[in-house]
């Protein structure tokens, strides 16, 4: 215990003075327990120095007892080296007899396999000169293993010999073996019933000599079969093209008449196949002479005839040898039309009726050279024959181009002379008959062409779809009513002047409608194309020319429709310059001319929204707004004197013109039209508006009024406006100098009402754009700096209410207090007061 444990423990002990009476016994229990632990510390004192003399004793005893075991390990070792060398003594002759032993085996084993060799090779020299061929390809199996034990001595010299003879041995056999094979095809096969059994032997000994025998004996047999070929078709009454189809039939009678005795070669040979190959070699060749020898193109029905068996008959060796699969070929390229056949002969037979007629137009095409280079070598059963002769055609193909797009053009022709111009009663679709039937011809024509090919010809065809869509479209494009040309035109006012009747603006909706099924049915054909073609010409199908000529003709359609109802406004826009509006008395209802203009845009608008899809009415209505907006504003210039009652009747009309104009999606029943419409329209009719507003105005503050409402008028137009007021040249002469002095930086405005066409697009809908010709409403800011004070504004609202004793200007202040109510508008800051 340190220091002060031990005091808390006596503490603990002795907690009061009275428990000090314990000490002394406690004093005696201590001294006790130290005697006890003296007394153990000394026994084990000297029980330890009794240890440390034993120990001493004991490791003594064990350094003798490991020396004593060295010395007996190292007798053991002398021993164990003396029973070594005492066996090596006794086995040394052993081992020279086992080593003699195995020696004699393998001799043994050589001489006798020598015999055997040498048995077998005398045999098979025996067998060989007396042509028993059976026995000899067993015989060379045997031989052929034996030699294999000898590549080790063949430095032996009568292994060497051996090695020479049985080389010569299957040299015999080989020219015994092709001379046998020789009489093949001769006819002594019937006469010799053994001769077929010899033959088929002699296949089991060309299996066992070399593989270079076997394809050596193949291709002699298959250039033999071919020869007779190569003789027939050569000459000058066969080598022509319409004799192809007898090609065929001749190989496949020769395939059919020889399939008995040509079962003597092993299957793994594939003789047939091998022969089939090299046939169609030889018939490419033939077939690529034919065609480059011709004085004239050739005969397209005779072309496509020759061309339709040569793919029948590579579709039938394709099935023959690839195990039975069936081609999708003719599925592909089925008619989808219920009246054409989808079979080859089907199809050939249509197309001999319609090109009957011979071209005489020479061929100045060569043969190319990736026909040439086309791999026809012999990869094993299971070769691809799609293409091996059809492909030499294609050079070719033109003729047949040529004659497709002609008939192609002469049905357009049919068609468009055929066509109502106007669609079926009850028809849903609203487009022109003749394009759908144009397209379903295209069809038929592609229908016909990838069943022949898939490659330049099918790209070419494209090419032509192409040209006879865009001629379809310069056809509809004709048919649009066009502005009076030439002498008598120019002298009747009628010059450029487009008129449409009602019939009329049906059929250019139709030509709308029709584009627009045009533009995405030819998407639909490239893609159909796209899918069928060969994947070297996929990329170059692109049909966006021909949907750029269709978006094209929607824009002029429309703007054909859009001037031919310009062309109704003139008689109005006459009658409104002719109204006297000097002289009217009072404010009535509103004028004839409106009448006019609302008559006929309710006959035609009906009808155009009816027909027209919203996006095509929504731009026609635009560029409708964006025409005659400018054109109302413009023809007020044309009046002679405006009184002030004339101007409110005038103010009275333009605002009835323009809610005419805004009610014209609801006449259309077009409630999609965009927003933007019934903005634009205000904006256009507001300018006419302002410019009636200044015509009412007093002269002391036309000059004001003007400039804040017309901030872009220019000296000129204020001059007109002080002719409508009737005001006289002198009178004139000081308000224009005042004008003048105060407008420094008017800027001449841009009133040409003219109207940009959308540019065509490759997407079947065109964006409206609704670009207005004429900007006439000034900003707020423009507006206040025009006019001085709010005393000033107040002068004009006090200006424009002299005359309300009228009935008709009380109808002209209720309009003026609905103007109040719109949100922007140059004539609301004079009511902000």
């Amino acid at each position: 215990m340190d220091k002060s444990s031990a005091l808390e423990y006596i503490n603990q002990m002795f907690p009061t003075e009275a428990s000090l009476s314990g000490v002394e016994p406690l004093m005696q229990k201590i001294q006790s327990e130290i005697r006890r632990v003296d007394a153990s510390i000394l026994a084990a004192v000297r029980q330890q120095s009794n240890s440390g003399t034993k120990a001493k004793e004991e490791l003594a005893a064990a350094t003798n007892a490991v020396q004593e075991l060295m010395h007996k390990i190292h007798e053991i070792k002398t021993k164990a080296e003396q029973s070594e060398s005492m066996v090596q003594e006794i086995c040394r002759d052993i081992k020279k007899l086992d080593c003699a032993k195995r020696h004699i085996t393998t001799t043994i084993t050589a001489l006798h396999r020598l015999t055997m060799l040498v048995s077998a090779v005398e045999q098979l020299q025996v067998m060989a000169s007396k042509r028993q061929y059976k026995e000899a390809a067993a015989q060379l199996e045997a031989v052929n293993q034996l030699c294999s034990h000898f590549e080790a001595y063949r430095d032996v010299p009568k292994i060497t010999e051996l090695s020479e003879k049985f080389k010569n041995i299957k040299k015999i056999l080989k020219s015994h073996v092709f001379s046998d094979f020789s009489s093949l095809g001769t006819g002594k096969e019937t006469e010799d019933a053994t001769l077929l059994q010899q033959l088929s032997d002699a296949c089991l000994v060309v299996d066992a000599l070399e593989p270079s025998v076997r394809e050596e004996l193949v291709k002699n047999f298959c250039s033999k079969e071919l020869t007779s070929y190569k003789q027939i078709f050569e000459g000058a009454e066969l080598a022509k093209l319409d004799k192809t189809e007898r090609r065929y039939a001749w190989i496949k009678r020769r395939l059919r008449s020889n399939e008995d005795t040509w079962k003597i070669f092993p299957p793994s040979w594939h003789v047939d196949y091998l022969l089939c190959i090299q046939f169609c070699k030889i018939t490419r060749a033939q077939l690529i002479d034919i065609l480059n020898n011709l004085k004239e193109k050739p005969d397209v029905a005779t072309l496509l005839l020759a061309l339709q068996r040569t793919l029948e008959f590579e579709e039938e060796l394709a099935e023959k040898f690839s195990g039975g699969a069936t081609s999708t070929r003719n599925k592909e390229s089925a008619s989808d039309d219920e009246n054409e056949d989808t079979g080859r002969n089907k199809i050939v037979s249509d197309i001999r009726k319609k090109y009957e007629k011979k071209l005489a137009v020479p061929n100045d095409e060569t043969e190319h050279d990736k026909d040439k280079q086309k791999d026809l070598s012999i990869p094993g059963a299971g070769f691809n024959f799609h293409g091996i002769i059809s492909s030499c055609f294609e050079p070719y193909m033109s003729v047949y181009i040529e004659l497709e797009e002609k008939s192609l053009v002469d049905q357009l022709d049919k068609l468009i002379q055929e066509e109502k111009w106007e669609t079926e009663e009850g028809s849903q679709t609203n487009i022109l008959s003749s394009s759908m039937q144009v397209f379903l011809v295209i069809r038929r024509s592609l229908n016909r062409c990838s069943a022949l090919t898939k490659n330049e010809t099918l790209f070419n065809l494209f090419q032509v779809f192409q040209r006879v869509l865009k001629a379809y479209a310069s056809k509809l494009y004709a048919r649009l009513p066009k502005g009076g040309t030439g002498i008598v035109a120019a002298a009747t006012g009628t010059d450029g002047l487009i008129r449409t009747s009602d019939r009329d603006e049906k059929m250019i909706c139709y030509i709308v409608n029709t584009a627009e099924y045009c533009h995405q049915t030819s998407g639909e054909l490239a893609e159909n194309v796209a899918k069928m073609i060969n994947p070297q010409f996929a990329d170059k199908v692109d049909i966006s020319e021909v949907q750029d000529e269709f978006s094209a003709l929607i824009t002029k359609a429309l703007m054909t429709l859009v001037h031919g109802l310009e062309t109704k406004f003139d008689a109005e826009m006459v009658a409104m310059t002719r109204v006297p509006w000097s002289t009217l008395e009072s404010v009535g209802d509103q004028s004839e001319y409106v009448n006019g203009i609302s008559s006929i845009l309710s006959s035609s608008i009906p009808v155009l929204g009816n027909l027209l899809s919203p996006t095509y009415f929504q731009y026609f209505l635009d560029k409708l707004a964006a025409s005659l907006g400018p054109r109302f504003y413009l023809n007020i210039y044309k009046c002679k004197h405006i009184s002030e009652t004339g101007a409110q009747q005038m103010l009275l009309d333009t605002q009835a013109v323009k809610t005419i104009l805004l009610d014209i999606p609801a006449l259309g029943k077009q409630s999609t039209v965009a927003a933007s419409y019934s903005k634009f329209v205000n904006r256009e009719m507001s300018k006419a508006e302002a410019l009636l507003k200044v015509i009412l105005s007093p002269v002391d503050s036309v000059a004001n009024t003007y400039r804040a409402l017309l901030p872009e008028g220019t000296p000129l137009e204020f001059q007109r406006i002080l002719d409508l007021k009737g005001l006289k040249k002198a009178d004139q002469q000081t308000i224009l100098e005042d004008f003048n002095k105060h407008s420094p930086s008017i800027k001449h405005p841009t009133v040409a009402p003219t109207v940009a066409p959308p540019v065509p697009t490759a997407s079947v809908h065109i964006a409206p754009v609704a670009t207005p010709a004429v900007s006439v409403t000034p900003s707020m800011a423009t507006l206040t700096g025009a006019l001085s004070n709010r005393e000033d504004v107040l002068a004009r609202a006090a200006a424009l209410g002299r005359g309300a004793a009228t009935t008709g200007f009380k109808r002209f202040l209720a309009l003026t207090e609905a103007a109040k109510d719109r949100k922007d508008g140059p004539f609301r800051k004079l009511f902000n007061a």
